[in-house]
């Protein structure tokens, strides 16, 4: 597979991520629905679970807000996965905690798609 496809393929699956967190969202387990969410920028070249090491390698602009935003999202990936911190991170993932974090990862997924040029 070339990097066209190869970047095609983890977009398509960072896509699927996606519909995973709604899926979660709506069946109120936000949790995961978070950890979903970091799966979805993951996904997005190139691949690391460090969202702030991506944003270095790629070169990008971004803003403060935006790199503040990685940090949170990419401690999504380990509280939502350990036990030690998932059952404090899932008193913390209240529908309001969950869907202001959904909203904004939408919103870096759209403008980190928007910066790719396949």
């Amino acid at each position: 597979m070339g990097k066209k496809e190869t970047v095609k393929y983890w977009i398509k699956s960072a896509k699927e991520d996606w519909e995973v967190a709604q899926h979660l969202y709506d069946k109120k387990d936000y949790a995961y629905a978070l950890f979903f969410c970091h799966l979805t920028i993951e996904k997005i070249p190139p691949y690391t679970h460090s969202l702030v090491y991506l944003a270095e390698k790629t070169k990008l602009n971004l803003t403060e807000k935006q790199l503040e935003l990685l940090e949170i999202i990419t401690d999504f990936n380990i509280e939502a996965r350990y036990p030690d911190e998932k059952f404090l991170f899932k008193k913390k993932c209240t529908k309001e905690f969950t869907q202001k974090y959904k909203n904004e990862t939408n919103e870096l997924k759209k403008w980190l798609l928007q910066q790719i040029k396949l």
